[in-house]
């Protein structure tokens, strides 16, 4: 199965460890993908991936991933990572990409304002949704990035009295019957973050 086997991030790891994740020699893991903090640049800079070959559209790491450990217990309550999400600024290239690497586009959405639309393109690695954002009505030749991250949480109102101001005040999300708040920028972190309650039985 094709799955998330590491991302690298530019954030140190006493940064992570001060948001409630449980970090580890410079890696915390979730939904069996490691996180390895401390990677020069900002924000997500590479992945890794189990599984897949040949998708060269965003940044790739060589690094050695170790074994994956048991799931460790996060003091910030995330369960899993349940979303990443790519900006391109050639949405039908990027979706082409991933669809010929093997990976299937599961659907797509419509979102953005009408002076500036946006196309969303949704797939799955492991448990993961890789969320693919671009332009409908402009194309250019640049890469794509690796933009945000959102984990799930076992109880998002226990998340956000763990975090504090550190978390901006939740909203519905737009998955049906979830809601979502996201990290403050404030706190330094280099990725856009956000945490999800879980998703209804």
């Amino acid at each position: 199965m094709a799955e998330i086997a590491s991302l690298e991030i530019a954030d140190p790891p006493e940064l992570w460890t001060r948001l409630g994740f449980a970090v580890d020699a410079g890696m915390t893991w979730s939904s069996g993908t490691c996180l390895r903090l401390g990677a020069p640049g900002l924000g997500v800079v590479a992945w890794s991936l189990r599984g897949v070959h040949a998708l060269t559209e965003v940044p790739t790491s060589d690094s050695t991933v170790p074994p994956v450990p048991p799931e460790p217990h996060h003091p910030n309550g995330v369960i899993a990572l349940d979303h990443v999400v790519i900006s391109t600024p050639h949405i039908e290239r990027t979706v082409a990409a991933f669809g010929a690497a093997g990976i299937p586009l599961r659907r797509t959405r419509q979102a953005g304002t009408p002076a500036e639309p946006r196309t969303q393109a949704f797939f799955k690695l492991g448990d993961t949704v890789i969320e693919i954002v671009g332009s409908p009505t402009s194309h250019s030749p640049g890469p794509a990035r690796f933009w945000g991250l959102t984990f799930t949480v076992a109880d998002l109102e226990a998340t956000t009295a763990f975090m504090g101001q550190q978390l901006r005040p939740s909203k519905v999300a737009v998955q049906r019957g979830r809601r979502i708040a996201t990290l403050d920028r404030a706190v330094g972190s280099s990725v856009p973050m956000a945490f999800m309650s879980p998703k209804p039985q």
